[in-house]
């Protein structure tokens, strides 16, 4: 059975479960006030198979009709808060991941989120793996919500030019024979490239990016140029490409794989595991319907699923990621050692991640 399939049956399942159990009378009336308000419009990873997933679950299970957008974050960021400032309310969610939804917060363009958490058991922290952690952690620590954290999955290679033992450190990426063979996924614009280059200038420091730098590396924003280059063996790596941008080359069975834990450790991602409602949302009670579910136990392992990535909440299985090299930080870590590793949240752009892209800008031709 494929991966779509499996997501048929999956949310065919999910339909004959109840409600939330909580107050039948506040979701029976939201509910019902959301079915008036029109369709409920969702920003999203470029994910095929999270698309699908959605659309064949929500609107089926809610009698909500639903348009989703898949795009890059910081396109649908971009375009949300053009319309924020043209006073235009079209977006009611935006789910992208790192650091891109702190340019919601920044910009006045993102709702505080926990009164759309209308299920005491989503609202309750003792249900997440570390407790309720805000993406906005430092500021206001209420718009941009944290609900995944795995493993880190940036790092890819050519199963047919890399042999499965020949990358133990990310000092063996300086190796010369990978000189011009090594694609990056331009850290200089907010994105998984950004936070893997933050994570190496973290654990690596600023020498070891210099050196990297000097070995012809193919930067770009063209996700697709780098997956296509890695797959047809142009490349030897990527770095700071995600699962679903291979998505398509895995199913046809090209040579290409995420590089398993190195000597240094993984870095603690969210991936694209961050939710931010929109400033004002056009249709307020579709957009509780939405959150209420998506962090639930339903919808937290549907989205799983479809990204293969894992969320924080305990009563969703994340061990099954080990099948894809990856695994969920709850499995695997303490929260400590997540803060020790993370450097996607606030507080680590701001002590982190400007310092590296101000060495990315500076380095990188």
């Amino acid at each position: 059975m494929n991966r779509f399939a499996s997501f048929i049956t999956f949310s065919l399942g999910i339909l004959l479960f109840t409600a939330p159990a909580f107050a039948q009378s506040e979701w029976e009336k939201t509910l019902a006030a959301a079915r008036k308000e029109g369709t409920l419009v969702v920003g999203i990873p470029a994910s095929v198979e999270l698309r699908k997933a959605l659309e064949s679950t929500f609107p089926a299970k809610f009698k909500i009709p639903l348009e989703l957008s898949p795009s890059r974050g910081p396109e649908n960021a971009n375009r949300i808060i053009s319309e924020h400032k043209a006073g235009v309310r079209y977006f009611d969610l935006f789910i992208s991941g790192g650091a891109t939804p702190l340019s919601l917060v920044a910009e006045g363009a993102a709702d505080e989120l926990q009164p759309y958490m209308i299920a005491p058991e989503v609202r309750d922290p003792k249900n997440w793996w570390g407790g309720h952690i805000w993406e906005d952690n430092v500021s206001t620590k209420k718009y941009a919500y944290a609900f995944q954290c795995y493993t880190s999955e940036t790092f890819w290679y050519n199963t047919s030019l890399v042999g499965k033992n020949e990358l133990r450190s990310y000092d063996d990426l300086l190796n010369a024979k990978w000189k011009g063979r090594i694609g990056f996924l331009d850290p200089r614009n907010p994105g998984s490239g950004q936070n893997t280059w933050t994570f190496l200038w973290k654990i690596k420091g600023e020498d070891y990016l210099k050196k990297l730098a000097q070995h012809d590396l193919l930067v770009t924003q063209n996700q697709r140029q780098l997956a296509e280059a890695l797959a047809k063996g142009k490349l030897a790596f990527t770095i700071g490409l995600s699962h679903y941008t291979y998505e398509g080359f895995l199913k046809a069975g090209l040579p290409v794989s995420p590089i398993g834990e190195l000597k240094e450790g993984g870095q603690a991602n969210n991936g694209s595991g961050v939710l931010t409602v929109v400033k004002n949302p056009p249709h307020p009670n579709a957009t509780k319907v939405f959150v209420t579910w998506f962090l639930g136990k339903e919808g937290q392992e549907l989205y799983g699923k479809a990204m293969i990535q894992g969320s924080r909440r305990f009563d969703v299985d994340t061990k099954w990621l080990t099948e894809y090299g990856i695994e969920g930080c709850k499995d695997v870590m303490t929260v400590d050692d997540y803060y020790r590793l993370e450097t996607h949240l606030e507080s680590s752009v701001q002590k982190l991640r400007n310092p590296a892209i101000a060495l990315a800008s500076k380095i990188l031709k």
